[in-house]
């Protein structure tokens, strides 16, 4: 695989519009017409103006990190730009594996989100007029509603499956004891995506994580045929799991053929997708956030600066949308510093794990 990387007039014209970017979306949500009761109440409280003194990416630094605290609990309405307050709004969870979950109010972010990643799929392997199938969680977390509509937006429609991911981490931290019960209900989630699949619906793409791809791909050969058989084209995939030796052997043994796309997302952030993994590479899994939109970093734990090229460090997130403001947010995750890449004039990262350091070690992951 080539390195493709990008001409420095694409990566100066990147950094030009993430400029602009932080620009329009400080300004919306610190102006007294248009911001959220939190982030007008925040800026009484700091040593800076941030309507006259952020300019640019750089200029974030002057804010604190972001606290994930405070999406923890309520009211919402605290979140919402002055202008949308008597829109029909949307509330969005995190999965809930560590305490009261984050909460995140929505517009149509999820959508855009979306749209903008639909842009980069393929027609042949993402075929446009078919269906979709959502085998993943549901519930209060945004990605229901966000992959229903990128069926819709690719002109199909999507199915979905009815999945709890906080009844499977219970089950997990009841340990092994209760491993049968933890079979069952992963039993009956694949049934339920098995029923759709043989229900003569044109489905024809699917999103999913690699525990469930692994289990389906695994009862379809157990009935002596193949994803590929039941007429799927192509699987966006997202989840902790992204090994390179599980891409490895998801690609070359379970997807007979299947085209495969990774994705790193989640409520806060949107989707990054991932450069086509190979045998180039090692199959390596490298992530380029939807600038300028949202930016990850891959910074040193204690300093909090940005590290070289290829070194690991815990991954920063900031979101710029008019919807949410959230500079510095230190994920529970970290990674390996990717360079720009292919369309994506801006820093990836591969490698994606929870990051070492935090609780000990002890976060519940890999869940569905």
């Amino acid at each position: 695989m080539s390195s493709a990387v990008p001409d420095p007039q694409a990566m100066a014209a990147a950094h030009g519009a993430l400029d602009a970017q932080v620009r329009r979306v400080v300004r919306w949500h610190f102006s007294e017409d248009t911001g959220s009761p939190f982030w007008l109440d925040f800026r009484e409280r700091l040593d800076f103006d941030p309507l006259v003194d952020i300019q640019g990416f750089e200029d974030l630094k002057r804010f604190p990190p972001f606290e994930d605290t405070w999406l923890r609990g309520g009211p919402v309405r605290r979140w919402v730009p002055r202008p949308w307050q008597d829109r029909p709004l949307f509330v969005f969870e995190t999965g809930g594996t560590t305490g009261i979950p984050k909460s995140r109010i929505a517009v149509r972010d999820f959508r855009i989100d979306y749209e903008l990643f639909s842009k980069g799929l393929s027609d042949e392997h993402f075929p446009r007029g078919f269906d979709w199938l959502h085998l993943g969680p549901s519930g209060p977390r945004r990605l229901r509603l966000a992959v229903e509509h990128l069926a819709q937006v690719r002109g199909g429609i999507a199915f979905g499956v009815d999945l709890d991911p906080r009844w499977v981490i219970k089950l997990l931290r009841k340990g092994p004891a209760w491993g049968e019960h933890l079979e069952a209900y992963k039993d009956h989630v694949l049934d339920q995506a098995l029923t759709l699949l043989r229900g003569g619906h044109d489905i024809r793409s699917m999103f999913t994580t690699p525990k469930l791809l692994e289990g389906l791909c695994e009862r379809l050969e157990d009935d002596g045929t193949t994803l590929r058989e039941q007429g799927i084209r192509g699987v966006f995939c997202g989840g902790t799991e992204f090994t390179p030796q599980w891409t490895r052997f998801a690609i070359e043994e379970l997807l007979d053929g299947v085209f495969l796309q990774p994705v790193y997302g989640n409520t806060l952030m949107g989707l990054a997708p991932a450069r086509p993994p190979g045998p180039e590479d090692g199959y390596r899994i490298a992530y380029y956030p939807p600038s300028p939109r949202a930016v990850l970093e891959v910074v040193d734990p204690d300093s909090g600066e940005v590290v070289d090229y290829g070194s690991t460090g815990r991954v920063r997130l900031t979101t710029l949308t008019r919807e949410f403001f959230v500079p510095g947010f230190l994920e529970r995750d970290e990674g390996e510093r990717e360079p720009p890449w292919g369309p994506w004039a801006w820093d990836g990262v591969s490698g994606v794990r929870p990051f070492g350091r935090l609780e000990g070690g002890k976060t519940t992951v890999g869940v569905y």
